[in-house]
């Protein structure tokens, strides 16, 4: 799917080997695939739009009305941004049907509208105040011409921002008028919530977005009381009844059955669906604090939270498609989509056939971790430049990103609302998962090109690997992985699933050979959509974070499983490969010295070719060394094997590398690299059960050292070492501290 504002542009299928453009290194390697879509395509203008509401098909109740009312319980989170939709049927090209909004000044409003020209706009003229629940409910009588407006405040000890109704006085306000015009309810907008529906010549959008959350949205075909309708925010019943959506209804024990559906309570049965996923399992205006988890008090969770810049899908129409043919090689590869100067690679992966390994190496693409940075705006953080210890490097497509809110956001930025954002999905354009991108964090390399390294040592190194994604982890388990000898990670598996966890420990368990090539790996707990394996979720609190979860608000709405990090369900990282994180400092990277116990004749192997006092990876594409941006250490109180061994251990970072949020008690003076000994990455080996072992480098910044020199360099030495030792049937050894070593069969 493509949008260019070119009249034409070509398209060619490449392998992606090497994706990084840095002069010093081996530079970018890509390589053309012969394929019948190699051709030129005309261009077009492919528009997203942003927004998440509630849309519905069956549209005759919303028009066949004369009396009506309209209410919900809301919790505005920017009335100040002006005009919002919160229940609406109303087409701004005719001026016409009726809605319930937030006015241009703040305020509560209902809008009804002739189609010819006559609109009545009755406010209560009193700003709604950000973060409050409001019980805001409107009515029109047809015979009367009355329309009535209220919003009345409903605030609690637990469920916004105050504790005590002060000045609840002033924000509960009523306000009457008599009209002499009618709605003209059968006009081209559809009934929706939470935005405007408008037409445009081509398509349509959503305007007027809404920001905040709904609960229990209610619609009558005649004009209630207030007692009535305050009556109905548990109780709807009898005929007049129109609709009655229940948000909580879908919640079970795992979860939500399907996050875009909405189901009407009432006779007529008008269920919705929710576009571009706005946040479910949202504490409600009854929330009490007792539950935390929403799957054990669901009726506490009946709100939706919408943003006016969600975005989970472009639904962009289909240029080309490809059909891989059945040789193809696995490994990574593009779309190589071009026009004079401008271009663009639409990267993706392929595996081999399922069942079928062709080499007995897999490396698990960390494509969660690609999605939780997808489209960031790092270089929005006030704080960047204290952050990386230098000015943040800028590019093409950072400077694009910070001008098209319509891409989408990652999980460390925030709504317009100031939220945090909990979806991210592949069906949209995702610009810094490309070569040559070099990320804004720091001068070094991030993510995918950095993963990039490994695959471009894996192809001069002559060794047979499978590409499959952590993706395919999380849905086929460890079934995926048992037919393979070694499994190698990317350089920065951060967000992992429960199953793909799983997946990992069982391989190990059965004998399998894991090569952590990272750090600040098994971090975040996420969970992929099973209804659509695009969309990922994470919610975040505990960990170092561009956000947290509100009070209630933790657990991830696809599961009803507890999210934040791992090492708070009792799943550290040390538990999987022996380190955990640590530290960061994106700043230089620093380099590895061996430790006494690496110097066991039983790990000889490892070093061999490699001189006992030399420095390990005081050189590389990422920061200058091997040892760097985040870094892993071995701690036996979170799960490290006692027989574990650090084999190497970093040193000299610099005050810039400070210790993660989770690991701090107090915030005190004296906790960064230079004075700190647990700042530093702990290189690590031990052995695993059924002649398993695994191999942990505990930095980020490590791949980016394997091609230095022509790829004769004491990392690239090192782990050839224990990639081909580990390929091997041929027992690995067991090492007991203070023991002689063993080995285990």
């Amino acid at each position: 799917m493509v949008s260019s504002d070119q009249k034409k542009y070509k398209t060619e299928i490449v392998h992606l080997v090497h994706g990084d453009s840095n002069p010093e290194g081996p530079g970018v390697k890509i390589y053309s695939v012969d394929a019948d879509v190699n051709k030129e395509y005309d261009g077009r203008k492919q528009a997203i739009h942003m927004g998440s509401y509630i849309k519905f098909d069956n549209q005759k109740h919303f028009e066949s009305v004369k009396s009506f009312s309209l209410q919900a319980m809301i919790y505005p989170t920017t009335p100040e941004l002006g005009v919002q939709g919160i229940l609406t049927k109303w087409s701004p090209n005719q001026n016409s049907g009726y809605g319930l909004f937030i006015d241009e000044k703040g305020c509560l409003a209902l809008w009804i509208g002739d189609g010819n020209g006559n609109i009545e706009k009755v406010s209560t003229n009193e700003p709604l105040i950000a973060s409050t629940w409001y019980f805001a409910s409107c009515s029109y009588n047809a015979e009367t011409g009355k329309i009535t407006v209220i919003q009345e405040s409903v605030i609690t000890k637990t469920n916004g921002r105050f504790s005590l109704p002060y000045g609840a006085e002033k924000m509960n306000v009523s306000t009457e008028k008599e009209v002499k015009i009618q709605p003209q309810a059968a006009n081209e907008a559809p009934f929706i919530i939470a935005s405007v529906f408008q037409k445009t010549d081509s398509s349509h959008k959503v305007i007027w977005r809404y920001n905040g959350k709904i609960d229990r949205p209610r619609m009558a075909n005649a004009a209630l009381t207030k007692e009535e309708m305050s009556e109905w925010i548990e109780n709807p019943s009898g005929d007049r009844v129109v609709a009655a959506w229940d948000f909580a209804e879908g919640i079970t024990k795992k979860g939500f059955k399907e996050l875009e559906k909405v189901y009407d309570k009432g006779t007529n049965q008008i269920h919705g669906e929710a576009v571009n996923h706005p946040s479910r399992a949202m504490t409600g205006y009854n929330w009490t604090s007792e539950e935390q988890n929403f799957t054990h008090a669901p009726e506490q969770y009946g709100a939706i939270h919408f943003h006016d810049d969600d975005m989970t899908d472009a639904k962009w129409d289909v240029d080309f498609e490809w059909t891989v043919p059945g040789n193809l090689k696995s490994g990574v590869y593009a779309a190589h989509v071009y026009a004079g100067e401008d271009e663009d690679y639409i990267v993706f992966f392929v595996r081999p056939k399922k069942g079928k390994p062709t080499a007995k190496t897999a490396l698990i693409i960390p494509t969660a971790s690609y999605l939780a940075y997808a489209n960031n705006r790092f270089q929005d953080i006030p704080l960047a430049q204290l952050m990386f210890g230098r000015a943040p490097v800028v590019q093409q497509e950072d400077m694009y990103l910070g001008e098209h809110a319509e891409f989408g956001l990652s999980t460390y930025d925030h709504h317009n609302d100031g939220s945090g954002v909990c979806f991210s999905s592949s069906l949209r354009p995702i610009l810094n998962m490309r070569p040559k991108y070099r990320h804004n964090l720091s001068p070094s390399l991030w993510q995918f090109n950095a993963d990039l390294h490994l695959v471009d040592w894996l192809t001069e190194k002559d060794i047979d690997f499978d590409v499959i994604t952590d993706q395919d982890l999380h849905f086929e388990g460890y079934e995926l992985l048992s037919h393979y000898r070694v499994a190698i990670t990317g350089s920065h598996p951060e967000y992992y699933s429960g199953p793909m966890l799983d997946a990992v420990e069982d391989f190990q368990a059965n004998g399998g050979r894991f090569m952590y090539m990272g750090s600040n790996g098994f971090y975040w707990v996420v969970t992929f959509d099973p209804n659509n394996p695009n969309l990922m979720e994470v919610r975040k609190n505990y960990g170092n974070q561009g956000w947290k979860s509100k009070p209630g608000e933790i657990h991830l709405s696809i599961t009803g499983e507890q999210g934040s990090i791992w090492k708070h369900r009792g799943r550290a990282p040390q538990k999987v490969c022996g380190v955990g994180y640590v530290a960061e400092g994106f700043e230089v990277s620093s380099y590895y010295r061996r430790t006494e116990d690496s110097h066991t004749p039983e790990l000889d192997w490892i070093f061999e070719g490699i001189s006992k006092d030399e420095k390990l990876g005081d050189f590389g594409l990422v920061g200058g060394g091997a040892a760097g941006l985040e870094l892993d250490i071995y701690d036996e109180d979170l799960g490290t094997p006692s027989h574990a061994v650090i084999i190497a251990a970093s040193e000299g970072h610099t005050n810039v590398y400070v210790p993660v949020a989770e690991e701090l008690y107090f915030n005190i003076p004296g906790l960064g690299g230079e004075e700190n000994p647990r700042v530093r990455a702990d290189m690590v080996y031990y052995a695993t059960p059924n002649g398993g072992a695994v191999f942990s480098t505990a930095s980020i910044a490590y791949c980016g050292s394997l091609s230095h020199d022509n790829y004769d360099n004491n990392i690239s030495r090192l782990t050839e070492n224990v990639l081909r030792r580990f390929l091997k049937e041929e027992p690995l050894p067991y090492i007991e501290k203070n023991k002689k070593a063993e080995t285990v069969n």
